[in-house]
């Protein structure tokens, strides 16, 4: 038997890498991998079951993702469960108490099975961004691992890592070998892009991808071996989405600093 370790709840903003974390414990633990949305669920009979004697009934999404895998210790991921609906239907947050708690998942009653099954050897992990939302029960169960959104630097040797290799791959270019300079990739995050996480500077990098595509079909293949710099890069995406003001040197009659901050990043900002 396994120990029985917390259910982990990993919170940060959107693009921080909060899935692909639980996809590499799985991989590490050798164990298959499941991912259940909860963003909107407002009926609980969807994770419970219901009970035989109504039309159309069916067993729980829990139990049914168990049998579709045909193992009884996935590692099992719920995601996005802050974003769950409430409503006269009942209150599916309450119920993922039953399911989490380690002390009454060893029984856990699907309503349409109807006997108890041992969900105590599968390792569930939450994802949310924000965790004010989830109930004060719940959040007791639940052992909490902030992700914080990624530097500036940080996200520079992500995306020579890993993004751009990846965008390269699906778009076909990986024979032209286009090089991208640091200061185009700190360009691109600076002036395209405001996120705590990686996904529009992923898609603003497709889309330079795109147009390296487009310009190499133009010159027979003849963009080989391209460097893209910041002049190149503001070329490709157009004009800066973003401007960054620079806090005053001197004091003026009438205007403010302030400094603003969220999960998302900070910002300084004039107030007249």
């Amino acid at each position: 038997q396994m120990n029985r370790g917390p259910v982990l709840c990993f919170a940060g903003p959107p693009g921080t890498g909060k899935t692909s974390i639980g996809r590499a414990i799985a991989e590490a633990l050798e164990r298959k991998f499941v991912r259940l949305s909860m963003a909107g669920l407002r009926d609980e009979a969807e994770l419970r079951g219901h009970r035989r004697t109504y039309v159309g009934a069916m067993p729980g999404r829990i139990i049914n993702e168990l049998k579709r895998l045909g193992v009884r210790n996935p590692v099992f991921m719920l995601d996005e469960i802050d974003k769950i609906g409430q409503d006269f239907r009942g209150d599916p947050a309450s119920v993922l108490l039953e399911i989490l708690d380690p002390q009454q998942n060893a029984a856990f009653v699907d309503h349409y099975v109807d006997v108890p099954f041992d969900l105590s050897q599968v390792m569930f992990i939450t994802t949310a961004n924000l965790v004010d939302r989830l109930p004060a029960p719940l959040l007791d169960r639940l052992e909490v691992i902030y992700f914080p959104g990624y530097t500036e630097k940080e996200k520079v040797q992500i995306a020579r890592r890993f993004l751009i290799p990846r965008q390269l791959r699906e778009h076909a270019l990986t024979h032209l070998t286009p090089e991208f300079t640091d200061g185009a990739i700190a360009r691109i995050i600076g002036d395209y892009t405001r996120e705590a996480g990686l996904r529009n500077l992923e898609r603003e990098i497709a889309n330079v991808c795109r147009k390296l595509a487009r310009l190499s079909l133009k010159t027979k293949g003849g963009a080989g071996g391209l460097t893209v710099d910041e002049v190149l890069a503001e070329r490709l995406l157009g004009p800066r989405k973003f401007s960054h003001e620079v806090a005053e040197a001197g004091n003026q009659v009438g205007v403010t600093t302030g400094l603003v901050w969220t999960e998302f990043g900070g910002e300084i900002i004039f107030v007249e």
